[in-house]
């Protein structure tokens, strides 16, 4: 399989395209323009582009389904060279805002939620996405491709602001080299300039990962998938609780070099008669206890064949009540594209099936 020339920082593309000043050239078509194939780079000599095309591939992956809410979220199917599919998800976060003469003072802002594995290893008892296994590791050039793909959808420019969430398909930390190029190939000033705060890593917990992530020093943010208090119930919802348990993740996340101005995210997943009733939330006040952290309250997204329920909005709304009061900031996630296939490998399952 070719390279993709998404798979390329700017700097790497210069070393490899003489002359040199084609590469911006180029950068500037693949992340201003979106373009979909090398005959739409006017400014490039044929040549060149008869040669790119011998090397590279424009695009790794291409959009072959797409379910709207009402909400405006939407969840994309992608389609990767050989086959296998992925999802993103194009999160529509504000409302564009006008005033009373009608120019417009607040712009819609968007995140992107993007995978990173084809599949997942961490087993995750709560999650569809388990139910296929692992596949394989995504490259760069097709994490990548996931934003430039959904930003030419919803023509969104390449100057508006997004942000990202590694919180598709996959553990991106077991993917963590080709997650760390895709983070710096997303802040590149000629390309997309995203920068480090914008872009969000989510993780189940690989605690020794979690250390090496921090090392890069690469200017993102965190966000650990905790989803209970004690290891019993952890290791019930996910199995890798094992190798890296909670005491063990919470001393990585206080090595974790976070900015004086953020807070490490602690995503929650209530579940309905699992981990939703007020000693739970006592337990996390105490854990984590001398942390800044947030704390993002998530309901339980039911999909066909799981044995897990949706909590109550009263039980969601007495644990937030619980932390607040408490001393820590936590929100209730608002439930995004519960119309559709919203949840990490829903519309990947329903897919398949209606393939078969």
């Amino acid at each position: 399989m070719k390279p993709s020339l998404l798979d390329f920082t700017l700097k790497e593309l210069q070393e490899n395209i003489k002359p040199s000043f084609r590469a911006k050239q180029i950068y500037g078509w693949l992340y201003h323009q979106y373009v979909q194939n090398f005959d739409e780079m006017k400014n490039i000599p044929k040549q060149l582009r008869d040669e790119l095309a011998e090397k590279y591939l424009l695009n790794p992956l291409k959009i072959i389904k797409k379910e709207e809410s009402i909400d405006g979220t939407i969840k994309y199917l992608l389609e990767l060279q050989d086959g296998k599919t992925v999802e993103a998800v194009w999160l529509k976060m504000k409302e564009t805002l006008t005033d009373e003469a009608g120019e417009v003072t607040q712009e819609a802002k968007y995140t992107i939620c993007v995978s990173t594995q084809v599949g997942c290893k961490v087993g995750c008892a709560f999650c569809l996405t388990a139910k296929g296994g692992f596949t394989r590791d995504l490259t760069a050039g097709e994490i990548v491709g996931q934003v430039v793909a959904l930003k030419r959808d919803n023509e969104h420019k390449h100057n508006r602001m997004i942000n990202i969430v590694y919180m598709g398909m996959g553990e991106p930390l077991d993917n963590l080299d080709n997650l760390a190029r895709a983070i710096e190939i997303f802040k590149e000033e000629e390309g997309l300039c995203i920068s480090g705060k914008r872009q969000t890593v989510s993780t189940s917990g690989l605690s020794n990962k979690i250390d090496r992530l921090g090392e890069m020093d690469l200017g993102v943010h965190i966000a650990i998938s905790l989803h209970a208090v004690d290891d019993e119930l952890r290791t019930e919802l996910i199995p890798m609780n094992k190798a890296h348990n909670i005491s063990s993740i919470i001393e990585a996340v206080k090595r974790f070099p976070i900015d004086t101005r953020k807070r490490v995210m602690f995503e929650y997943l209530v579940i309905k008669n699992k981990n939703d009733d007020i000693g739970s939330a006592k337990k996390l006040v105490k854990l984590l206890s001398g942390i800044k952290a947030k704390v993002n309250l998530i309901y339980f997204n039911p999909y066909p064949g799981t044995e897990y329920q949706r909590p109550d909005k009263a039980d969601m709304i007495a644990f937030q009540e619980y932390l607040v009061n408490h001393g820590l900031l936590c929100t209730i996630r608002d439930s995004k594209g519960i119309d559709i296939s919203a949840a990490c490998g829903q519309l990947k399952e329903k897919t398949g099936s209606e393939l078969k």
